[in-house]
């Protein structure tokens, strides 16, 4: 699967140059641990098997973003935030993959959602582990701010 900072960079480039557009945002979301990216789980046995990895220890989020004016990357970026999960009981990683909120979510957790509880603390960028850097974002496109609605 290659390096996860490369990975993200690669997926963000390759969505924000599937959309034409005079402006387009392309962004991608991974969840490193050890090593290894954990994708989104395929089914409820791999939530619960990336969650029980996850649990007690300290992870990390990438966020690769690439913005393309009329069909060229002319920003990129990639944003890390360190993740640490609670330690997880059985009782509360079942309840949580009972949620299904897993679906669909890199690692297999929301934290903007009922996954805030199994997070311990963050450092760095909170809305790079909910899926987009904020603050990357504005530090690529800073007039960002000043276009109009």
């Amino acid at each position: 699967m290659g390096e996860p900072a490369a990975l993200v960079q690669a997926n963000a480039r390759l969505k924000v140059l599937a959309v034409p557009g005079a402006l387009v945002l392309g962004a991608d979301t991974v969840v490193e641990l050890d090593g290894e990216v954990l994708g989104k789980p395929p089914d409820a046995a791999s939530a619960r098997e990336f969650l029980g990895r996850l649990a007690g220890r300290e992870h990390r989020v990438l966020g690769g973003v690439a913005i393309a004016r009329d069909g060229e990357v002319v920003a990129s970026g990639t944003a890390t935030t360190e993740v640490r999960f609670s330690q997880l009981e059985p009782a509360v990683l079942d309840w949580y993959v009972r949620t299904g909120e897993w679906s669909g979510r890199a690692g297999g957790y929301a934290i903007q959602g009922r996954g805030a509880a199994l997070v311990r603390s963050i450092a760095g960028d909170y809305s790079n582990v909910v899926g987009l850097p904020v603050a990357l974002l504005l530090e690529l496109v800073p007039d960002l701010l000043a276009m109009d609605a």
